[in-house]
């Protein structure tokens, strides 16, 4: 295995560790997310915009190109329009103009607009991150992980649809690390998580491998020193965007909720982490009062937590919470929760 490289894409950092087995040496990076980074960059960019390459994290990037299509011409490929919509028609309404890749390269030529290329991986950026390092840039396993609620038929949510896949997975093996997958076993359905391992494929790796970035948060998040020897754990990752809490017994997941992290109070936290524990938590309620979604499939009560562990750059909203939460370093680090997930499930699968 020996060199890994792993990037964790959320919605406020990218998160990138550099590893050598061989040495034991870790580097480490957070820095601004590809989406902040980029819906910056086009935001100072004036006049008609060309809009191409693959789905990516949508928010900040969404926002800037639906409030230029108000003012100038805006035209994405189908490929990148999936960023803002998975329906066409939803795009079109936002004014922008949708056309097949091939027509899209084809304007390309024009001097009329901006090319923009849309990408959760900016090759080249990466590059000068890594060889900052001081390291070579090349790799035998290259792990990133990003969410991806995936394309959802029509009429099914794309939050019941991410439950749904996230149950099928976890029903038959209960372990968030189930949720890796190698660049040619990604289900078709997930497309950003194809998008990505795609344009990983520039990357000098031999492996690639990703994964959704709430599983590799519990799985990083439980390689924390303070969670050995622990039967029964709760975990949680505060995210700039999404926060997840899961429990898990005798290294077995037993549930976990997803939540929007500009919800998260201290009181909603205490609440739902004794209703997590104690099995009374279902997907549907959890929608019901405005969450992501639930998965649950056993119980062992919240007066056998033997630790509450958080993580995650939004920790703080939660620290007047009034359960005895602990505050966690995955590899010594708050920020390194996803990669060093990714570096475990790696591990895993080996």
């Amino acid at each position: 295995m020996s060199r890994f490289l792993l990037i964790d894409i959320g919605a406020g950092t990218m998160d990138i560790l550099y590893y050598d087995d061989r040495s034991d040496l870790y580097y480490k990076a957070v820095v601004k997310s590809p989406v902040r980074y980029l819906s910056e960059k086009v935001s100072k960019i004036r006049g008609n915009l060309l809009v191409t390459g693959d789905e990516m994290g949508g928010g900040p990037i969404s926002t800037v190109l639906k409030q230029r299509a108000q003012t100038d011409e805006v035209i994405m490929s189908v490929a990148a329009a999936a960023t803002i919509h998975h329906n066409q028609k939803i795009v079109e309404s936002y004014r922008i103009k949708i056309v097949q890749d091939s027509e899209a390269e084809a304007l390309q030529e024009s001097q009329n607009y901006t090319h923009v290329v849309l990408a959760d991986l900016d090759i080249k950026r990466i590059r000068d991150i890594v060889k900052g390092f001081g390291v070579n840039f090349a790799f035998d396993t290259v792990g990133i992980c990003a969410q991806d609620h995936g394309m959802a038929p029509d009429n099914v949510s794309h939050l019941d649809f991410r439950h749904e896949i996230f149950r099928q997975v976890l029903d038959k093996k209960p372990f968030a690390h189930a949720l890796l997958y190698q660049k040619n076993k990604i289900p078709e359905r997930l497309n950003r998580l194809n998008s990505i391992a795609k344009s990983a494929e520039r990357l000098p790796g031999n492996e690639i491998y990703v994964m959704d970035s709430g599983m590799a948060a519990i799985v990083g998040a439980c390689t924390d020193i303070q969670t050995k020897e622990k039967d029964n754990i709760v975990i949680m990752d505060l995210a700039t965007s999404h926060t997840l809490v899961a429990s898990l017994k005798q290294g077995e997941l037993a549930g976990f909720f997803e939540y929007h992290t500009h919800d998260i109070t201290p009181e909603l936290i205490d609440s739902m982490i004794q209703k997590l524990c104690d099995g009374k938590l279902s997907h549907k309620q959890i929608l019901k009062q405005g969450g992501h979604g639930a998965y649950i499939r056993k119980a062992f009560g919240f007066k056998s937590a033997e630790i509450i562990l958080a993580t995650g750059p939004k920790r703080n909203l939660i620290k007047d919470s009034q359960l005895p939460i602990i505050f966690g370093s995955p590899l010594g680090d708050n920020m390194m929760t996803g990669t060093a997930g990714l570096l475990e499930a790696i591990r895993f699968q080996k």
